[in-house]
């Protein structure tokens, strides 16, 4: 559909309509359809006082985390197992019959060899597994976009949650202080079948 032009007859019929309406507010100014707009010049643009990103914002330490700490989320899942043994684990009396430590590595180095490990621990008849992740480094450089503390120790139970490892794993729960505190998992492997 292409636009056709106003002719002069239809603009003096619109001009004389628009004369006639009711204004919206008392301080809005006429305006004509063959008005046309004020050119601003760079000279009507003053830099007042020069500008830095985050200027203005507070120097707070307060730090806002959609999601809870892993601690929580891991103690608030469902447990899957005996309670008796549960508490056992928790408690730390429970000895681990293998672990891997994590520390030092990247994610796309962690991720396999988790897999692996937990893979060959199953298929061995192995119950019980410590996996230490390390708390992590505070790698909060203050940009727009927070970093979590301990990446492995927030991926650690995102993978034990997904497939292939999510069917070999009944419980995931952090380790006691002797066995690692806050930077280890306790995962307790289901029966080999």
């Amino acid at each position: 559909m292409s636009r056709r032009k106003v002719t002069p007859d239809e603009l003096a019929l619109w001009n004389q309509v628009a004369k006639t309406a009711d204004k919206l507010g008392a301080g809005r100014k006429e305006t004509f359809l063959n008005d046309q707009p004020k050119k601003l010049s760079p000279k009507n643009f003053q830099i007042k006082e020069p500008f830095q990103i985050g200027m203005g914002a507070s120097s707070s330490s307060l730090r806002n985390d959609v999601l809870p700490q892993v601690q929580d989320r891991v103690a608030q899942q469902p447990i899957n197992m005996d309670k008796k043994t549960h508490q056992r684990l928790k408690s730390g009396k429970l000895k681990p019959e293998a672990r891997i430590d994590l520390h030092g590595m990247t994610l796309a180095q962690a991720h396999p060899r988790l897999t692996r490990f937990i893979m060959s621990a199953h298929s061995e008849g192995k119950r019980l597994v410590l996996v230490i992740t390390g708390k992590g480094k505070n790698t909060d450089n203050g940009g727009p976009i927070p970093v979590r503390d301990g990446v492995l120790r927030h991926a650690v139970p995102q993978w034990l949650g997904q497939a292939p490892l999510s069917s070999l794993v009944l419980q995931i729960t952090q380790a006691h202080n002797r066995h690692g505190g806050g930077g280890a998992y306790y995962v307790y492997l289901r029966r080999t079948r």
